[in-house]
């Protein structure tokens, strides 16, 4: 039987999560002649198929029903294992997003397969893969290996891998439905918006720009000189975690391993130390500057920029800069 490794996309409204690309590339990485073919749940979703048959795939399943029009647990768990059980695929990778934490272990458990999350690289030990997993807050990493019937399910952290080294085809990738059947009355849940803390709550995981605060800001009435730069680079505003306790920022732009996890092109840091919690969250940006008035700062160990000196002068000088 000819092996092959399935992508599931994600989409929100026909708006491809770019998380999918940085999996994509994953299985590209994994897949060592192995096709890549990319599953697309939703309705009416041609026009993400169509993106998505750029990449270097074998082709783009759509399965498509009116039952998948708003995300649900019970109708995605449905659909994707009758999709599986169709394409018998050998590794099933996902984006480690909200949604995918909500129903890949029970489509996991369904099928009674083995279930790896939250993948921060993938490793060749002697032909077989292993994935390599953070641990304790991300003090350690433990190399997985998936034991058990095929197909295992893999989850991709956002930011682990680069969305820009997903290969792209020389020409569009096939693009064809799979039949499913679906019973809308075996959806327990109600659809309903997406999880929001607030009104104006902030996805952090699909800007391409992040200005971070941490306790180097020293109280909230200085908040504007990190908005500054933020507006000025077009990015948006985030915080460690102390600035949210605080309740300097909200919730939802707290970044770190009890926040969210971001892959931003270019990730300011002001004020922040660089504690392991919080680089968990942020260590996949592409590009990090680092500000902070201690040379010493574990902040500084990831930076691909730093800059040893006090936020207050650094950031208006740089705003300056950027607005002649």
């Amino acid at each position: 039987m000819l092996k092959m490794i399935l992508v599931v996309a994600e989409q929100r409204g026909g708006a491809l999560n770019r998380a999918t690309w940085e999996t994509i590339a994953a299985a590209q990485q994994l897949a060592s002649g192995q096709p890549v073919t990319v599953v697309v749940p939703g309705s009416g979703k041609s026009a993400v198929a169509t993106e998505l048959a750029t990449a270097q795939v074998k082709e783009v399943v759509t399965v498509d029903h009116a039952t998948l029009d708003l995300y649900t647990p019970d109708g995605y768990t449905a659909a994707l294992r009758q999709a599986i059980e169709q394409l018998a695929p050998t590794t099933v990778l996902l984006p480690h997003t909200y949604q995918t934490r909500d129903f890949a272990p029970q489509l996991a458990a369904r099928m009674d397969r083995a279930l790896i999350t939250d993948v921060v690289a993938i490793k060749n030990a002697g032909g077989e893969a292993m994935f390599v997993r953070p641990m304790f807050q991300g003090k350690l990493t433990a190399d997985v290996v998936p034991q058990g019937p095929v197909p295992h399910f893999i989850t991709c952290q956002i930011g682990a891998f680069r969305a820009d080294q997903a290969a792209r085809g020389t020409s569009p990738a096939p693009v064809r439905s799979l039949a499913i059947t679906a019973d809308a009355t075996a959806i327990r849940q109600k659809p309903e918006a997406p999880f929001q803390e607030a009104r104006q709550a902030v996805d952090l995981s699909q800007a391409e720009r992040i200005v971070a605060v941490g306790r180097g800001i020293k109280g909230q009435e200085h908040l504007p000189v990190a908005q500054k730069l933020a507006d000025a680079l077009g990015a948006e505003l985030a915080a460690s975690r102390p600035i949210c306790d605080a309740g300097w920022l909200p919730m939802e732009r707290q970044i770190g391993s009890s926040g969210q996890t971001v892959a931003p092109k270019l990730y300011v840091a002001l004020g922040i130390s660089g504690a392991i919690q919080h680089l968990v969250g942020m260590k996949g940006s592409r590009t990090i500057v680092a500000i902070n008035k201690d040379a010493d700062a574990p902040i500084f160990e990831v930076a691909d920029y730093g800059i040893a000196g006090d936020l207050f002068e650094m950031v208006p000088a740089i705003v300056a800069e950027l607005q002649k």
